[in-house]
């Protein structure tokens, strides 16, 4: 049986859309979040009615634990983007609290949605077939260069943002996914043991499907973002430059291991607890 809520994000997202004509406030201003909140919904009754689990259904405790780490993870890249400058907002609400409330909401949705559109690439089996042909071991020092090459890609913008802004989305990538190996977490470099690549396709996969639906509804949005991409900013699609599109597939990577680094904080903080 499909769940009540995903009917209830069918109606929300064709709702707004209609909004985009008729621009009714409050919701006008607010769509960016309400719409990816049905989004949301909607993918988990799917996920629910193909495997008969789903976040929001089987597991809400960690649904609003996604949420909430959601809403903090994109300020470690508004952190970063003071120094390479590559987007900023207009249209946004002069009432400052309004505005941090909206960013608040806006950001809440963003790993959530990603979640959620991974499960369901995952539900559908896309790429279980599809393996490395050779296993590869994984050495401490592989570990270290990863790590070493991680805090190079997070430095250099820094230095030199004109040049080395696109090292910023593969900076926490290199640094956290072998913390995360090394503590048993899932990471994306361990499938390089087990040969599997279902895992790794269906991130960059959701990657580029929640980019093309964030510049999408960005474009109609009252509040939105904009670009400042030094070299690639031609042959736009909505406000992204064609080549910017690129950035999803290492940001859904991003995306994973930061959520599982922030788990594995947790995990070994009960650990502790309960010794």
């Amino acid at each position: 049986m499909f769940r009540w809520y995903g009917f209830l994000g069918i109606l929300i997202i064709v709702v707004m859309e209609i909004n985009f004509f008729f621009k009714i406030q409050p919701f006008a201003s607010w769509y960016f979040p309400i719409i990816w909140f049905g989004y949301i919904l909607v993918l988990d009754a799917i996920n629910k009615k193909i495997s008969n689990r789903s976040l929001i259904s089987n597991n809400a405790t960690k649904f609003w634990g996604i949420v909430i780490i959601s809403a903090l993870f994109w300020w470690v890249f508004e952190f970063t983007n003071l120094s390479v400058h590559n987007w900023g907002y207009m249209g946004v609400m002069e009432d400052l609290r309004l505005r941090n409330l909206f960013g608040l909401l806006s950001f809440a949705t963003v790993l959530p949605a990603f979640f959620e559109t991974y499960e369901l690439i995952r539900n559908i089996h896309l790429f279980d077939r599809l393996k490395l042909k050779k296993k590869h071991k994984i050495t401490k020092k592989f570990l270290h260069i990863m790590v070493i090459i991680g805090i190079i890609c997070l430095i250099l913008p820094i230095l030199f943002p004109r040049f080395a802004f696109p090292l910023i989305w593969l900076s926490f990538y290199f640094i956290l996914d072998p913390i995360n190996y090394i503590h048993k977490q899932p990471s994306i470099i361990k499938h390089l043991k087990d040969k599997k690549l279902s895992i790794p396709l269906s991130l960059l996969l959701a990657g580029i499907i929640l980019g093309f639906f964030w510049e999408f509804w960005n474009f109609y949005a009252l509040p939105k973002w904009t670009y400042n991409v030094p070299f690639v900013g031609f042959f736009k699609i909505f406000e992204m430059p064609l080549l910017g599109y690129l950035g999803y597939f290492p940001f859904a990577l991003e995306l994973y291991v930061m959520y599982f680094f922030v788990e594995g904080l947790f995990k070994r903080k009960e650990k502790l607890l309960t010794k």
